[in-house]
């Protein structure tokens, strides 16, 4: 299918999407890395105070090794900041450390959608992993259930970065929120946190939308074999 032009049309404008979605990571990160906050808290402070603040003293937040590998872990309940995150008291440090507490939050509330991702991971992870045999053997053989059980199987990852975008944007609303209620950052400093977050949100963006325009292309392949 990489040989197909037909594939390169379908992929080309998302490739290029996910390509700007990480340069403005990569680059809001780099320029509020290096604002410091008035009032000089670092990112792992900050996210100490956001769950100490919600009930959740029992959330350890650890540092990671790497580069924006910033996560909260709710198999083991923990929060791991990256080095660049941890230590900094940087604008971008504090937005990115308050949006993962923010996912610690949300699953101490039970929101809804971070409920409906986690029952789905496994379905998911089936799904990655042996869709595209199912959707490559049921082209190669004419076996069309086959094939149409692959779209299927692959439509759950699609589904899974669906329900990912609302669990992330509201994350950064609570962690904007209680960074501000908090006074943690000013409102010129909240602008700059808000433009890290909404980067980040963009990655997620463009990841879901390469999985449909995958999904149309497959589709569009069987409808030619046929």
């Amino acid at each position: 299918m990489f040989l197909d032009p037909t594939y390169l049309l379908y992929m080309a404008p998302v490739l290029l999407l996910s390509l700007w979605a990480q340069f403005r990571v990569s680059s809001s990160f780099k320029k509020y890395s290096k604002v410091a906050s008035k009032r000089g808290m670092t990112g792992a402070e900050a996210a100490r105070l956001i769950l100490d603040q919600n009930g959740l003293r029992d959330v350890p937040v650890e540092r990671i090794a790497g580069k924006l590998t910033d996560h909260f872990d709710p198999r083991t309940n923990v929060i791991r900041l990256s080095e660049p995150v941890y230590d900094s008291n940087s604008i971008a440090a504090i937005g990115i450390a308050a949006h993962e507490a923010g996912h610690a939050v949300q699953h101490k509330t039970g929101y809804v959608f971070i409920k409906v991702r986690a029952a789905i991971i496994p379905v998911c992870n089936v799904g990655s992993q042996i869709a595209p045999l199912l959707i490559i053997f049921g082209l190669w053989m004419s076996m069309f259930q086959l094939y149409w059980a692959g779209i299927l199987l692959f439509g759950t990852v699609a589904f899974f970065q669906l329900i990912t975008l609302p669990v992330e944007f509201n994350a950064s609303r609570r962690a904007i929120t209680i960074l501000r209620s908090y006074r943690t950052l000013d409102l010129k400093e909240l602008s700059g946190a808000k433009k890290v977050l909404s980067a980040a949100a963009l990655t997620y963006v463009a990841a879901l939308l390469t999985s449909m325009m995958q999904i149309f292309y497959f589709i569009s392949l069987g409808n030619r074999r046929r």
